[in-house]
Formats: C-alpha cells, sequence, structure tokens
C-alpha cells in the first residue's frame, strides 16, 4: 500500500523535495490557484527541470515548462481546476520521454508534452505561489519499482481474453520485467498503461498490441480514434481489441538496424513465429509506437494508413 505524505506549502514559489523512483506521482492538493510540481534529477530547484503548474495566472490555465524558459512547451485553458476549499486529486506521470498531467480517476492527460531530450527523474518537488498556499496528500510507493506489477484489473478489464485472443490469459512479459499485457477494447486505457510516444497532435500513445494475420504486433493505441493500430503488409490496420502494456518498463535505446540488445522487451511475433520486439520512430511531429522485425532490420510503425520502416530508432528494454 502507499503511504501518503502530509505537506503544507507557504505562498513562496520556493520547491519542496522528496525522491522517486517510479514514473508517477499522485497526489491531492487544496489551494485557490498555481500548484506547481517539478521534476528533476537532484532535490534542488535548479537544470535540468520540468514544471507542471497547475492552476496558474488566477486559476485559469496550466502550463508544461523546461528549465525555466519561455515559450512554456504547452499551455491549456483549465479555469476552476484546482480549489482554495476542497481537496482536488492529480497525478503528473513522466514515460520514456513524455511529461502528462491528469485528474484523479481519468487515465487520459489534460496536459502532455514529449521532450525530445529528456532526462531522468528521481525527485518530485511541490509549491505554491502568487498569492496562495497549499495542503498535500502525496502518495509515496514504498516499493515504486514493483508496485504496478501488483495492479489488479478493474471491473471492465477481465483477466480472460476476449475472443481474438484464444487462450491467451494476460501473460507477465519475460525477461524479468513487470510488465503486464491487459486486454481492453474501443478506445480504453487500463490504469498505468505505458505512454510509448505521442501523436501530431500532442495526444499520448499508448504502447498496445493485437493480432492479425496470425501474428501478434506491437503497434499504438490511441484512445480518441477508439482503436488501436497494428503494421503489417505496408498499411496501418486499426483494432477495436486489443491488449496494453501494463506497469512494464520505460527504458527506450537508440538502436539501428537489426542490432536488437540483450533484454529487449517482447512485443509479440510475426505469423512465421518469428519474435517482435517494441519500437518507436519520431515522424512528422509524433513519437509513434510500432513493431521491431529483426530479420528486416527495421521499426515498422502504424501512420497515415500506411506501415512506414525506419533503419534507426528505440526499442524498449525490459
Amino acid at each position: 500500500m502507499a503511504n501518503v505524505m502530509d505537506v503544507s506549502t507557504p505562498d513562496n514559489l520556493q520547491y519542496q523535495f522528496f525522491p522517486v523512483s517510479s514514473g508517477v506521482v499522485q497526489f491531492k492538493v487544496r489551494t485557490p490557484n498555481d500548484a506547481h510540481v517539478a521534476l528533476t534529477m537532484a532535490p534542488q530547484d535548479s537544470e535540468p527541470i520540468y514544471e507542471i503548474m497547475i492552476g496558474g495566472w488566477g486559476n485559469t490555465k496550466s502550463v508544461i515548462r523546461k528549465n525555466k524558459t519561455r515559450p512554456d512547451k504547452v499551455e491549456i485553458e483549465t479555469p476552476g481546476i484546482v480549489n482554495g476549499g476542497e481537496f482536488r486529486g492529480f497525478w503528473v506521470r513522466w514515460d520514456g520521454g513524455v511529461v502528462s498531467a491528469g485528474r484523479e480517476g481519468e487515465s487520459i492527460p489534460f496536459i502532455s508534452w514529449a521532450d525530445p531530450e529528456p532526462f531522468p527523474v528521481a525527485f518530485v518537488g511541490v509549491c505554491t505561489g502568487w498569492g496562495a498556499t497549499g495542503t498535500w496528500k502525496i502518495e509515496v510507493a514504498p516499493s515504486a519499482p514493483t508496485a504496478a506489477a501488483l495492479y489488479s484489473p478493474p471491473a471492465g478489464y477481465p483477466g480472460a481474453a476476449p475472443a481474438g485472443y484464444p487462450g491467451a490469459a494476460p501473460a507477465v512479459a519475460p525477461s524479468g520485467g513487470a510488465g503486464v499485457w491487459m486486454d481492453a477494447s474501443s478506445g480504453q486505457v487500463v490504469p498505468g498503461a505505458v505512454v510509448g510516444g505521442q501523436d501530431c497532435s500532442g495526444e499520448p500513445l499508448y504502447v498496445a498490441r493485437a493480432q492479425h494475420e496470425g501474428a501478434m504486433l506491437p503497434g499504438k493505441l490511441v484512445t480518441s480514434h477508439g482503436c488501436a493500430y497494428v503494421p503489417w503488409g505496408g498499411q496501418e490496420h486499426g483494432k477495436g481489441q486489443y491488449q496494453v502494456l501494463v506497469g512494464g518498463p520505460n527504458n527506450w535505446v537508440p538502436v539501428s538496424g537489426s542490432n536488437i540488445p540483450p533484454g529487449a522487451f517482447p512485443g509479440g511475433e510475426s505469423e512465421d513465429g518469428e519474435p517482435l520486439y517494441i519500437g518507436r520512430v519520431r515522424h512528422e511531429g509524433s513519437i509513434t509506437t510500432g513493431k521491431v522485425q529483426p530479420s528486416h532490420g527495421v521499426c515498422y510503425i502504424p501512420f497515415g494508413g500506411q506501415e512506414l520502416g525506419f533503419p534507426d530508432y528505440e526499442v524498449l528494454m525490459a
């Protein structure tokens, strides 16, 4: 069970830091405006730093900022998102360079940004300011790296595989990884799903896989489309039933050609039985996940109705 840490923040914009070992922090905060969350490598307000400012500018908008520089990376209107008279719950996640924040109980973030030059996050800081004090209840997992493996599916995400996945109960990934493949459909996102990248629109893309023509193919889940997409036969194929990677790793390493490093995370297999891995590629403003087929020496992504192959890509490690 997670422990809850109570923190009070004065009206001084000075962060109070605590260490984290997972890729997400969940909290409740009571403040009239400007609930700021910092993600850093050290317990101090210094670069590199991500700042997620929730309810800034008089509780009218929220932003993501890197290294104190403007313009902000993302800015969205969020009128009344925090409240000085009641606790509001949120989560902040960092995964594979994608920084996002969402409301408690909602799996889709209200703000998200993919950093092309990410850094490892080891500390989280919280503060308030601009006329606001804050009271925080922050969840701290005692063994965060393995906490995700203890995930049990809520109602609506049965453990038994649906039609199309004959005999396939959610399988724990090999190589000691904590990731579990969970069945979902129609755009559903299982809590704790691994964010692999983001679409051109800024929408997060989740690591998913689906069956097609006798193969189990890694691809991307686009929740706003209500389906996952997998690449096969030169085309992008939409799948209303799919599996989502939950609680898995978020370590991506650059790869070229067929040089798959030992410990790469298995993602499926081709119709011929060849193991497939999970890769991602930056393409036309997106970071898109897809399948790595070692015998072809490329990562294939589903994009714009096509299957596109790239010899330089990143692969997900277990």
